[in-house]
């Protein structure tokens, strides 16, 4: 990593140099979650106006944002001034009429053009699945391998989202894909941590899922507590690299409990990119009450969220070793 990635990084982090960022860089997703309180199709206007109030009020408490240059960059332009960015590169969602859940980009979207428009660092989802045919793994790992020479060129930090699935299983919450997910999310970590991809820090999902690890969900364990705590001992053994858990759409206090766990079990996990746990229940007050009761629900309650994470991250996170790289 160059002198230039590290300051980019640095900008991300808290004065303790741990990641705790906001991710609101949600497409496709937020307007399912406006229209179900709105009875029908969200507008862009919404979408936008959303992204600014969760950017403008929150912003002041995370050490960064991560946004979409869809919907985003009027949110860039009111967040924090001391709050880092990151944007995506990636188009929403994926072609589902092919196999693979096969990457795409932003068409009229570069690393130099994410860099010109304020970015501290491009973020790229990929959905994985470790044990796909090769004829389409080795597409992705192309993909990835691109974008991370365009990062090179432009000494921008490339942060990698990686999230797992099993081509054969359609429920990811399921029992069955529970058993799957720490192979899953473990192996693919250790595959996009080769320097080939030029990665430079990762956002990932945490390597069980924790409703079926005993004494944390109402459904029947499938893991004992030290088995849980073995596979986040050994994703953290698995990659040289930063990297940071997404909270995947589960509660706040369930997220926080989490990394409490993860802590316990050896992680060494660097911090998060947290998204719904943070804001979500403030669209119902957008929606239903109108722009300032949202405002009122992030000054309040969605404070008290992110100011709480940040508490936890303080006890859990391990900072960032800038020596390393």
């Amino acid at each position: 990593m160059n002198e230039e990635k590290r300051r980019f990084i640095n900008r991300l982090c808290s004065s303790e140099g741990i990641i705790g960022a906001l991710a609101i860089d949600q497409r496709g997703a937020l307007k399912k979650m406006i229209a179900q309180f709105k009875g029908s199709e969200a507008e862009d206007t919404e979408i936008v106006e959303f992204k600014k109030i969760v950017a403008s009020e929150l912003t002041e408490y995370a050490s960064s944002i991560l946004l979409d240059p869809d919907y985003g960059l009027p949110a860039a332009d009111v967040k924090n001034e001391n709050s880092g960015l990151l944007l995506a590169y990636e188009k929403t969602g994926y072609d589902t009429s092919t196999p693979g859940r096969l990457p795409d980009l932003l068409a009229s979207w570069s690393v130099k053009r994410l860099k010109e428009a304020g970015a501290d660092a491009c973020k790229t989802l990929l959905y994985y699945d470790i044990d796909e045919s090769e004829e389409i793994n080795h597409q992705k790992h192309a993909f990835i391998e691109r974008i991370g020479l365009e990062c090179q060129a432009e000494k921008l930090p490339f942060f990698l989202e990686l999230l797992s699935y099993d081509a054969t299983i359609p429920d990811s919450t399921s029992k069955k894909y529970a058993r799957e997910k720490p192979h899953k999310v473990i192996e693919m970590m250790k595959e996009f941590s080769k320097t080939r991809y030029g990665v430079d820090a990762l956002k990932v999902e945490v390597p069980v899922n924790m409703k079926y690890v005993e004494g944390y969900g109402i459904d029947e364990a499938i893991y004992t507590k030290s088995e849980a705590a073995a596979f986040f001992k050994e994703q953290a053994e698995f990659t040289p690299l930063p990297y940071v858990f997404l909270s995947a759409g589960v509660t706040s206090g369930l997220f926080q409990e989490t990394l409490h766990f993860a802590k316990h079990a050896g992680s060494t996990f660097n911090g998060v990119l947290c998204g719904r746990a943070t804001w979500a229940d403030g669209i119902k007050h957008y929606v239903l009450d109108g722009k300032e009761a949202a405002i009122e629900w992030m000054n309040t309650q969605g404070r008290a969220n992110i100011e709480s994470l940040n508490t936890v991250l303080k006890e859990t996170a391990t900072p960032i070793d800038f020596n390393r790289f």
